[in-house]
């Protein structure tokens, strides 16, 4: 079995030890107030109570294959709180003063070029993906849309559940084939695109900043989402950044065992801070 480490946890009035496998999920939490002890994983008991053997009270009540509590009460939303962003939001600002429907009809009569037309693209995919990740919420997932960043750029969709975090940066090339490779996207054998080395540095900024700002390691996967495209193919060696179409987001339900509600609860509530990001 792996070594487990101790990670204290204070948020919302709790005061909680978490064990668990360096660098992987939870197997047991003691809560110091209660002098309550859940054993997750019933195979780590041992090692448990070893390692927390420091920290426990004269006496503790020990539980077994219990459920790990429900998250604590959400803490006051932010002033300036993220979770109100719909998906899209940075572009819907972009096209608050790009032309009307007749004048982009006079843009292409005269042979113009319409330079808000993939922004408006861009939209309509970010708004399919947050329909896809809005249906995650009843297994426990919640999600951050058009997060800012102090370049200008955004984030756009950071997904925090069970199974982790991840930054999913979308793609609209419908009917399109897609070909992902270890850096670059080409659509229909087009020239490369830096779409997977964008979404890796993403993946390493968003982590950096949540880390900071809970004071315990938070991980975030970088997502490449593709709206509605004819064919994706991913090269078998990248590893590090997952490449999907839009309809598998729903499989993220399956996934489990990154993250316990109180620590879905403390990631979110910091990362719906825009002071957090900028």
């Amino acid at each position: 079995m792996g070594e487990l480490v101790v990670r204290p946890w204070k948020r919302y009035g709790h005061d909680r030890l978490y064990v668990g496998v360096v660098g992987g999920e939870s197997v047991a939490w003691y809560d110091r107030r209660a002098g309550h002890l859940e054993v997750l994983d019933v195979s780590y008991r041992d090692q448990v109570l070893d390692v927390l053997a420091p920290y426990l009270a004269a006496s503790v009540s020990l539980a077994s294959h219990a459920p790990e509590p429900p998250a604590p009460p959400s803490p006051p939303a932010p002033a300036d709180d993220l979770a109100l962003n719909r998906p899209g939001t940075q572009l819907l600002g972009r096209l608050a003063d790009s032309p009307s429907w007749f004048g982009r009809l006079l843009l292409r009569l005269s042979g113009q070029e319409d330079v808000s037309a993939p922004w408006r693209k861009g939209l309509a995919g970010e708004r399919i993906v947050g329909a896809e990740l809005d249906r995650l919420k009843a297994r426990g997932w919640l999600a951050l849309h058009s997060v800012p960043l102090p370049s200008g750029a955004d984030i756009d969709h950071l997904l925090i559940g069970p199974g982790g975090v991840y930054c999913l940066n979308t793609k609209h090339f419908r009917d399109a084939r897609v070909w992902v490779g270890d850096d670059v996207v080409k659509v229909n054998g087009g020239p490369g695109h830096p779409y997977v080395r964008n979404s890796r540095h993403e993946g390493r900024r968003a982590s950096r900043v949540l880390t900071r700002a809970c004071g315990f390691p938070v991980a975030v996967s970088p997502v490449l989402v593709f709206v509605a495209p004819a064919k994706v193919e991913v090269v078998s060696s990248l590893q590090d950044v997952e490449a999907i179409q839009h309809r598998e987001i729903t499989a993220f339900r399956r996934r489990k065992g990154a993250l316990g509600p109180a620590e879905i609860a403390s990631v979110h509530a910091v990362a719906r801070s825009r002071g957090t990001w900028l």
